[in-house]
């Protein structure tokens, strides 16, 4: 489902935009270029919940956060800052602008919250340029930030990925589902995951999945995404972390969901719940403590929900 043009903000001095988390219903890692970077074969699906960005024109450049703030890290490393200040580089524009970014993705866990935030600022920015750059130079701007910035930048809820996840193919979404998170305390270092994987590999070949062919007109099926759901992180960061197999275990066979597994590098695990899913918007997300049969760490539990549109860029007073 294709999002409507965002010239309302046109001109504003001030809008809000949904930074929605993603999740990968299927993760192929493939061939690693001379450059270091791996090819990709990636399913990315939008999730209800979401980052609140609000970005301001200001004398200066200020980023504030709220919610998970002590996680975030040095400013100038963190992907809204970085957004922002690609896309000025990039149009020319030497502005400045205040960026209030509002927590709500957990760190780290592999649901694209850093991307997340970078794409709602580029499409933030774009929205209220005079002379917007549109869509297609967005996205090769995001391209340099990171393999999940171009779907997170792009007005697509649902799309295949491929490369270094800059070449997207627009999907239409299968229909909306209730999404269990299930967030251990540990995180899990993606530079290590690759090396857990390439590691992993040196001894043993990719299985044959890895060349299979994927029907676009079927992807919008959830048995068919089932059927084809994988991520070939999960085995080598389950070995090191062994809760990870038990949320999996726990979710697939005790809770009857599908497809069930890793989420991106981790750490979070994800299960789909059968039957179509209430209207759940930012405000339907649900938090809760709870802890894994046989796991002495306690993890977060969040409910969310599959996403059919990318939410807009709105204009504030």
């Amino acid at each position: 489902m294709r999002r409507q043009p965002e010239n309302a903000a046109r001109g504003a001095a001030a809008v809000r935009v949904a930074a929605q988390a993603k999740v990968n219903l299927r993760l192929r890692i493939l061939a690693r270029e001379t450059s270091g970077y791996h090819q990709i074969e990636t399913l990315l699906l939008r999730l209800t919940l979401a980052d609140v960005i609000r970005v301001r024109r200001a004398v200066t450049r200020t980023l504030d956060v709220t919610g998970d703030a002590a996680a975030i890290g040095p400013v100038d490393e963190n992907l809204a800052w970085r957004a922002a200040v690609a896309y000025g580089e990039a149009t020319g524009q030497r502005d400045g602008f205040a960026i209030e970014l509002e927590k709500q993705i957990p760190i780290g866990g592999g649901l694209g919250g850093g991307s997340a935030d970078a794409g709602a600022v580029l499409r933030a920015l774009d929205a209220m340029a005079a002379n917007p750059i549109g869509e297609p130079a967005l996205l090769r701007i995001a391209s340099s930030l990171g393999a999940d910035v171009p779907f997170l930048t792009s007005e697509h809820a649902y799309a295949l990925a491929w490369g270094r996840g800059d070449r997207l193919l627009a999907l239409e979404p299968p229909p909306p589902r209730v999404v269990m998170l299930m967030l251990p305390s540990f995180p899990v270092n993606t530079a290590a995951a690759y090396g857990w994987l390439a590691a992993a590999r040196a001894h043993a070949p990719p299985d044959a999945d890895t060349g299979r062919v994927l029907r676009p007109g079927r992807l919008s099926d959830w048995d068919e995404i089932s059927e084809l759901a994988t991520n070939d992180f999960e085995p080598v960061v389950a070995e090191r972390h062994p809760a990870i197999g038990l949320m999996v275990r726990a979710m697939r066979d005790e809770m009857g969901l599908a497809p069930v597994m890793l989420a991106g590098s981790g750490s979070t695990v994800f299960g789909v719940a059968p039957g179509k899913a209430p209207a759940v918007g930012g405000g339907g997300t649900h938090v809760h403590d709870a802890q894994a049969e046989g796991s002495a760490r306690p993890l977060r539990v969040v409910v969310t929900g599959t996403a059919n549109r990318v939410e807009p860029v709105v204009a504030l007073d």
